[in-house]
């Protein structure tokens, strides 16, 4: 029986997950539709709470019919509060479940992933701070782009 629940409910799994993987890229390509690329200006408006509702809602579905269930205890702290937080190990798609539940904030992310099929328009709307390998300075550019971020009072979204 449980084989037979397995052939079963993969599926309908995989189906599940495709849907809202190419909903949320709807949403991120609505929300950054004709909006400066690169991350130069922040999103505001329904923009930024199109990426915040729809895209943490999504992200916590998937979650759920993956199986995963996540509690928060405690209250999660503004973006005034926190202009940036960190999460270990930072190393795996758990990641997501932690930018889900703190209202999608910006990350900081390698510049590859931006050209990456769907995750790519997905990534991009929550405007990370890109990493570039190749660029020896691009350390330093990080640096001072969190720095800048963290210190413009709420305009820009939280980075994680």
């Amino acid at each position: 029986q449980t084989v037979l629940q397995g052939i079963i409910l993969l599926p309908l799994r995989v189906i599940c997950i495709t849907f809202i993987l190419l909903l949320a890229w709807l949403f991120a390509s609505i929300a950054t539709f004709h909006h400066p690329e690169k991350g130069s200006v922040p999103l505001k408006g329904w923009r930024r709470r199109m990426i915040q509702t729809a895209l943490s809602g999504l992200t916590r579905t998937l979650f759920f019919i993956m199986g995963f269930q996540v509690k928060v205890k405690g209250r999660i702290a503004s973006r005034l509060e926190a202009p940036i937080f960190v999460a270990a190990p930072h190393s795996s798609f758990f990641d997501a479940i932690i930018s889900a539940l703190t209202g999608m904030p910006s990350i900081v992310s390698r510049a590859e992933n931006l050209s990456t099929p769907i995750f790519g328009t997905i990534l991009s709307s929550l405007q990370p701070v890109s990493v570039s390998r190749q660029d020896p300075d691009s350390r330093k550019n990080t640096v001072i782009e969190i720095t800048k971020r963290a210190l413009s009072r709420g305009q820009w979204p939280q980075v994680y």
